[in-house]
């Protein structure tokens, strides 16, 4: 039995990268092995194990057959008889297919090395194309690396054309389209997720008719780069900066929806969108506009709304001529929705108002608090 470091750990190392998880594959073992030696088996389709103590996962080695149709379509066969070089050229990139034994030592059988050198995403073996989801992957990959000066390999590239074309996209189910998208989302370059699909003829397949024009990625380009700096513009407000101005859907609850994209991002989305006359303004809003777009953000319940939507119209102008008035205007809108929220309806109460005539009262006197405050200057 050999255990050797595998994937994303090796590859991280040689980059310089903190490693964030580590993955092990064991050659020459059985499942009763494994767990004889205390570890617990959580995989069905394949022998993978978690270890007794790390909780790191260890996989038997393992070769995989095409039997049918899409990512799920594989026979699996693990057994002592299987060689890390047969477990490794299955693997999608040739940097994800690096080992490192015990005594630190790399196993690099299909030049690992040599393209991490060179920056380049390059397929293993022809095995590639029987799996769709690694379109994905390489595309993801490809966002991710981009700061690093990483660029898909000619015959890499050509592959991902041609299983665009086979119609094989058309078999990855929606969740596991969200997964790698919203990955993507965390990279410094979530753009070249998009516009990698886009330029091998794949992302209507998965994406369905969604619009990626070159301002779409422009701003999601710039959001991911904000990010880095203001660390509170989430993954779903860097997503919800596709919708600002045109929209690259046409609805976009029916959009996440099919997509199974989590309420939290179809939020973001949706209050980019709905908003995006203030964000796209670099005047203030006149007091009944903002009372407005309090009242659409329901933030009297929800004042992280505006926090959300204020960061959005900053992140709009930054760079730009506008951006220290745009962050001065922002902290005078937020002070005065803080002073809005204050008016109290015990006092309102107090004076006589009931039912409808107190609900109309609070919207005057929210009203005139907000013209008050976009009078002042800061």
């Amino acid at each position: 039995m050999q255990t050797y470091l595998v994937g994303g750990a090796v590859r991280d190392k040689l980059l310089g990268l903190a490693v964030k998880e580590r993955d092990w594959v064991v050659v020459g073992a059985t499942p009763q092995q494994m767990l004889d030696q205390g570890f617990q088996q959580v995989g069905k389709d394949f022998p993978v194990f978690l270890h007794p103590l790390t909780r790191e996962e260890y996989a038997l080695a393992r070769t995989e057959r095409k039997n049918g149709k899409g990512y799920k379509g594989f026979d699996v066969f693990a057994s002592p008889d299987v060689t890390l070089e047969d477990d490794l050229v299955r693997r999608d990139l040739t940097i994800n297919a690096i080992a490192e034994d015990e005594h630190g030592q790399l196993i690099d059988p299909y030049g690992g090395q040599r393209d991490i050198e060179q920056k380049k995403l390059r397929h293993v073996s022809p095995a590639f194309e029987e799996d769709p989801l690694r379109v994905l992957r390489v595309a993801r990959f490809a966002a991710r690396f981009k700061h690093l000066g990483f660029t898909i390999a000619d015959e890499t590239h050509e592959l991902l054309v041609k299983i665009a074309h086979s119609g094989e996209l058309e078999a990855l189910t929606p969740e596991r389209v969200w997964l790698e998208w919203e990955k993507s989302l965390g990279t410094g370059s979530p753009d070249v997720f998009l516009s990698t699909l886009a330029d091998i003829g794949g992302l209507n397949q998965v994406l369905k008719q969604f619009k990626a024009k070159s301002s779409h990625l422009n701003r999601l380009h710039k959001a991911a780069q904000f990010s880095a700096s203001h660390t509170e513009l989430t993954k779903p407000l860097i997503f919800a900066s596709l919708f600002i101005g045109e929209s690259p859907v046409e609805d976009i609850s029916d959009f996440c929806k099919v997509l199974a994209i989590p309420n939290e991002y179809r939020d973001a989305a949706v209050l980019a969108e709905r908003n995006s006359d203030l964000i796209l303004s670099t005047k203030l809003p006149s007091a009944e506009q903002f009372a407005e777009a309090l009242q659409s953000i329901d933030y009297w319940r929800r004042p992280e709304k505006l926090q959300q939507l204020l960061l959005l119209r900053q992140l709009e102008h930054e760079a730009t001529e506008f951006s220290e008035r745009i962050v001065k205007q922002n902290q005078q809108l937020t002070q005065a929705a803080i002073k809005a929220s204050e008016v109290s309806p015990q006092a309102l109460i107090s004076e006589g108002f009931t039912g409808k005539q107190l609900g109309l009262a609070i919207k005057e006197k929210r009203l005139e608090t907000l013209t008050h405050q976009l009078k002042q200057t800061l």
